[in-house]
């Protein structure tokens, strides 16, 4: 029976320790915080969106970074395999639009509850509010743990499962990541990732509240597209936010180191600019006595048709029916190319992941075991893996702390 350490509570780490557990090993799991899971806890809206419905192949291209390591994890252990893992343990799932799967409950707690009595079943010892200063490392061989408080406990092997810096309200700093990298790993540059965007226009911040369904984004720089999808986004004070915006970031943040992007928001994606004009047409001659600006309430949010008449630059006291061919034209092609200036994301507190990490180069993709350093174990997001929302980030971490466990 050997002596294993998970450090980290989150997602990854308990996934580990219950696996490891089941395959004979004597589980210790460190957590620095009070409880555990507490950013499993607010995922998904608390519903927690526990992994997408959909084959490997699927989950794959919905990994941004490196989704050529996690080829063996997926397929050890893939979404089905993950449902049937929460089934079995009491948790009866559902499965939403977009292959989205959640709790039927709606509740992440109980995921957390269900995977907590599964690790207290197996016989893990859970330490909680247990920080983690280092690592023992002695000739190139992991031999357990040194806590802050200065205790050394050792160990026969020890998966290291601290997360990303993103949301440190729950707990999230760069602890982890320090630890790899005292012991030689290379950590890659780290980047908010998931997280709304921060825009020049003023006027967009005027909208803060303001939530557009089924429009579509294209973001650029200069005449290349980094990223193109549909969705639902959302005005905020400080830019744009919502699903699609959050998907559009994880594309787009490293190029915002060098350089401003251009965004721009199709308004009618369901149109064609030929439609979109004789729609025009129709409402402005069904309100043809009334002025510009309270001839569009049919065709746009109220909140957004000052913005987009002063944009036109057409007169809003105008009447519809003295709008020229020109002007209506013109006006068409702003609906559906409603320009934004990108240049920065928000801050790490506002982002759901965390883009960068421990080095892939340096962890067997096999076995999630460190090429560096022997009985070094990793999962879930201190590593240079990241994906889009609906449930791929999660499914990372289970199939990774399937992986970890499995082979510790």
């Amino acid at each position: 029976m050997k002596n294993s350490i998970v450090i980290g509570g989150g997602a990854a780490g308990m996934m580990a320790a219950v696996i490891a557990a089941r395959r004979g090993n004597r589980v210790k799991l460190y957590e620095q915080n009070e409880k555990l899971g507490k950013k499993l806890f607010i995922t998904g809206k608390g519903r927690c969106n526990v992994t997408n419905n959909t084959d490997c192949e699927d989950l794959l291209s919905n990994v941004i970074s490196n989704p050529k390591f996690l080829y063996s994890a997926f397929y050890d252990f893939d979404a089905g395999a993950c449902m049937d893992f929460f089934e079995e343990i009491g948790v009866e799932l559902k499965t939403e639009r977009g292959n989205r799967v959640f709790p039927k409950s709606d509740h992440s707690s109980d995921i957390i509850r269900a995977l907590e009595y599964e690790m207290r079943r197996l016989g893990v010892e859970v330490h909680l509010n247990s920080k983690v200063k280092s690592l023992l490392v002695t000739d190139g061989v992991c031999e357990g743990i040194k806590l802050s408080d200065g205790k050394e406990i050792k160990a026969d092997n020890v998966l290291l499962a601290t997360g990303g810096v993103s949301y440190p309200l729950t707990g999230a700093d760069d602890s982890g990541l320090r630890m790899a990298d005292e012991t030689g790993h290379k950590v890659t540059e780290l980047y908010p990732a998931l997280v709304p965007l921060r825009t020049r226009e003023v006027w967009c911040h005027e909208l803060m509240g303001l939530s557009l369904r089924n429009v579509s984004a294209k973001i650029k720089n200069g005449k290349k597209t980094l990223y193109e999808g549909f969705g639902e986004m959302l005005f905020t004070h400080f830019g744009v936010s919502g699903p699609l915006i959050l998907s559009a970031s994880s594309k787009i943040t490293k190029h915002l180191k060098k350089s401003e992007l251009m965004l721009t928001i199709d308004l009618k994606p369901a149109l064609t600019p030929e439609q979109l004009d004789k729609r025009i047409l129709r409402d402005l001659e069904s309100a043809k006595n009334k002025q510009f600006k309270n001839a569009l309430s049919d065709l746009l949010p109220s909140g957004l048709i000052p913005v987009v008449i002063e944009l036109s630059g057409i007169s809003p006291e105008k009447k519809a029916n003295e709008l020229t061919r020109a002007e209506r034209l013109s006006f068409g092609t702003l609906l559906k190319n409603l320009p934004l200036t990108v240049y920065d994301t928000a801050d790490f507190k506002d982002a759901i992941i965390t883009q960068g990490g421990i080095s892939v180069k340096d962890i067997n993709p096999s076995t999630m075991e460190s090429k560096r350093v022997q009985r070094l174990y990793f999962a879930g997001e201190c590593m240079d893996v990241d994906a889009l929302t609906g449930g791929f980030n999660l499914q990372i971490a289970w199939s990774t702390g399937y992986l970890a466990g499995s082979n510790m």
